[in-house]
């Protein structure tokens, strides 16, 4: 059969369209901005970005170097999501500052550690030792709640989950506390007798978390989560990206990556 040339023409002009298409098609998958810290709140972002891909969400990773800027960013719009902090630190923020943001999903376990380059073990640290903890309410009050299950501080009854340096009655080896950036504690182990370390801020560091001369149990509210803006809370990408990090793809990338030092939450 022979085919005209108006028909040929059409044909033709079909198939191109059909071929410029398809890179317009690839690349219309939705972007969502994500923040997170370095380290593996980051790292497991990387994995999950081919999967969400495959879902149609093209996601944009941005590093933020302490705890303050990703919800400031999220609240502003200049990021859809976050990825790098507890529920007591986000419940925080939103009374501190009105930021109206909520959790959409679990990620993962950073069990916090206190570790030391001059002592082996928490019974070397000498009375009047430095010991450095982070700064924010949240992984202070932490910290404080750890060295009082250890037996090397007392703190007021009711004090909850973010207890300060305020809320110490018994001091019986005479520490001094201070209190840094989170981000920064990994340096100040040069300085004190030992510091309070977060786990995603250690493993940055090449600090192994198993290397902990006290380390808290994996119980608890500080399982991470993703945050969004309320408004977004039940928009379809918002199921997606979590049904995504949820996926046994991610928990063996988790297991395997960590060997316990981080733990699936979900």
């Amino acid at each position: 059969m022979t085919i005209s040339f108006s028909r040929r023409a059409a044909l033709a002009a079909g198939l191109s369209l059909a071929f410029a298409a398809g890179p317009a098609l690839a690349q219309q998958n939705q972007v969502l901005r994500i923040g997170v810290t370095p380290g593996p709140h980051a790292e497991i972002l990387e994995k999950v970005k081919p999967l969400a891909a495959q879902k149609g969400l093209d996601l944009k990773i941005t590093e933020f170097s302490d705890y303050v800027v990703p919800n400031q960013a999220l609240d502003a719009g200049e990021l859809e999501a976050n990825s790098f902090q507890h529920e007591p630190y986000l419940d925080n923020q939103v009374k501190d500052r009105g930021y109206k943001i909520v959790k959409v999903g679990l990620t993962v376990n950073f069990p916090i550690g206190i570790y030391s380059s001059k002592y082996k073990s928490w019974a070397e640290i000498p009375d009047g030792a430095t010991i450095a903890i982070p700064n924010d309410p949240t992984n202070g009050g932490r910290v404080l709640l750890l060295l009082q299950d250890k037996g090397a501080i007392k703190l007021k009854d009711g004090v909850g989950f973010k207890p300060t340096v305020a809320d110490i009655t018994a001091n019986p080896k005479k520490f001094k506390i201070i209190e840094l950036e989170a981000a920064q504690t990994p340096r100040s182990l040069a300085d004190v007798a030992a510091a309070a370390i977060n786990t995603n801020y250690a493993v940055d560091a090449k600090i192994e978390p198993t290397s902990a001369i006290l380390r808290e149990d994996a119980k608890g509210p500080y399982v991470n989560l993703i945050a969004v803006r309320a408004t977004d809370k039940d928009k379809p990408w918002v199921k997606t990206l979590v049904d995504v990090y949820h996926s046994p793809e991610i928990k063996s990338f988790i297991a395997e990556r960590y060997k316990g030092a981080v733990l699936a939450g979900w």
